[in-house]
């Protein structure tokens, strides 16, 4: 006698994509419609991004004002920040906030 057992597994759920858009407040993160502007703590910031855009990248902080305590990036996009707070963004389009030459 023969027995054949079979499983069906559910593909995992798939997120949508989440798109990072900076502007002249901090950045805009959608499809969710939520928002990351200037004075929020590298904190709560970095963990986020962390999750939804991968590892990031500590960056010198040569060319950087003194307000300035790090520099991380991920992919094109680098953010500074104080240690308490949020600075500023460059990216290839532009920058915004205060940020390292």
């Amino acid at each position: 006698m023969m027995v054949g057992l079979t499983a069906c597994v559910a593909p995992a759920p798939t997120r949508s994509a989440v798109v990072i858009r900076p502007d002249a407040a901090g950045l805009q993160v959608d499809p969710v419609n939520k928002r990351i502007d200037f004075g929020r703590s590298p904190k709560g910031v970095v963990p986020a991004l962390d999750r939804e855009l991968g590892r990031h990248e500590v960056l010198p902080l040569s060319g950087c004002p003194a307000s300035i305590a790090q520099q991380l990036q991920w992919n094109d996009l680098i953010l500074t920040f104080s240690r308490e707070r949020f600075l500023g963004w460059r990216d290839a389009t532009g920058r915004q906030g205060q940020t390292c030459a």
